[in-house]
């Protein structure tokens, strides 16, 4: 029986000591200048002690054009791949592996982030407000077709950082939860009439083409993708065209190379959103699956059981139990997140 304290040793794909999985969540403790500071790497480091086998960092964005979080971390620069080596080592030095998320916000986002007009597959402002600035999200512009390899080449640069300076184990790329290459993929959101909106392959487009631009800049072991092609937004959000767009994208995906795919579903319930997700996905990949977020430890190898994920990932879980893997271990049973939140989490 294969399970959550199996190490995972896929071929093309970087070896864990388990198979459990912090995923990224957005802190925004960053520094001066978006710099990571040592508070962050004592954070990482506990989780590290505490036994998990691969960290997924915070969302860390390639360029303030795709800002949208106060003090959120960048990777934008040399400097501020240089201020993550003291995190990754902390990591290193407690027997994990640790990814950096690449991040840009797209619409999701206003000007007292990006200074300039965000930017988007479309030229219409998300609904709702900012919660990190209470002000309506800005007006965004669609990105010309000229423009888009310029963002493929902000995640190219920042994946190049994040391994070849700071000595990241693998990068993320963040296609998921509504950011910039979502808004893509979303036919709710891409109203485009050009070869990147409109139909599945051409909504699709964006996503493959940075993908691919990634798997050019760093080996292909190294490179994770996040998608949420199902999640909880008040209900249920899944993309239009569901079934045709899981069926074009994730083959594509394989193609180009990827190895790694992270189903992603925030915070909702596994079984209503991505463990859907995973029994679409899991016939059409033979990569690493990663995938969880509310499911119980029996659940979690259950799943890895019945080969529908190659690793779980958490999120709430290891913010109230740094020393999650190390109870899953001894059986005793974990913290609520909604217990914890009554003390300071560290």
């Amino acid at each position: 029986m294969t399970t959550l304290l199996d190490p995972l040793r896929h071929p093309g794909f970087i070896a864990l000591r388990n198979r459990t999985v912090m995923s990224a969540m957005s802190r925004g403790f960053a520094g001066e200048g978006h710099h990571a500071t040592p508070a962050m790497a004592d954070y990482y480091q506990r989780r590290a002690d505490g036994g998990v086998g691969l960290i997924l960092t915070e969302g860390t964005l390639v360029h303030e054009s795709g800002d949208g979080w106060n003090n959120a971390p960048y990777i934008a620069t040399d400097a501020h791949a240089e201020s993550w080596k003291p995190v990754v080592g902390a990591v290193h030095r407690s027997g994990a592996a640790i990814a950096c998320q690449l991040w840009h916000t797209g619409r999701i986002s206003h000007t007292d982030y990006t200074v300039v007009q965000p930017v988007s597959s479309t030229n219409v402002a998300a609904v709702g407000v900012n919660r990190q600035n209470g002000k309506p999200y800005g007006e965004p512009r669609a990105l010309t077709p000229e423009e888009m390899p310029i963002i493929y080449g902000y995640f190219a640069d920042a994946a190049r950082r994040s391994i070849d300076i700071a000595g990241f184990d693998a990068v993320e790329l963040h296609v998921g939860h509504g950011y910039l290459a979502d808004q893509f993929l979303d036919a709710r959101v891409n109203d485009r009439t050009d070869r990147y909106g409109g139909s599945v392959e051409n909504r699709c487009r964006f996503a493959l083409e940075l993908v691919e631009a990634v798997l050019q800049a760093v080996p292909a072991e190294r490179v994770i993708a996040r998608i949420s092609p199902s999640r909880s937004m008040g209900s249920i959000y899944d993309w239009p065209d569901l079934e045709e767009m899981i069926a074009y994208f994730i083959p594509a995906l394989q193609d180009l190379g990827l190895v790694a795919l992270d189903v992603s579903c925030a915070n909702s319930n596994y079984f209503d959103t991505a463990g859907r997700i995973v029994r679409m996905v899991r016939p059409l990949w033979n990569g690493v699956l990663l995938g969880g977020a509310s499911l119980t430890a029996e659940e979690a190898n259950t799943e890895l059981d019945a080969g529908l994920l190659d690793a779980v990932t958490w999120g709430r879980a290891f913010i109230a139990n740094p020393d999650l893997v190390a109870k899953i271990e001894r059986d005793t049973g974990w913290i609520p997140f909604a217990d914890a939140m009554r003390e300071t989490l560290v």
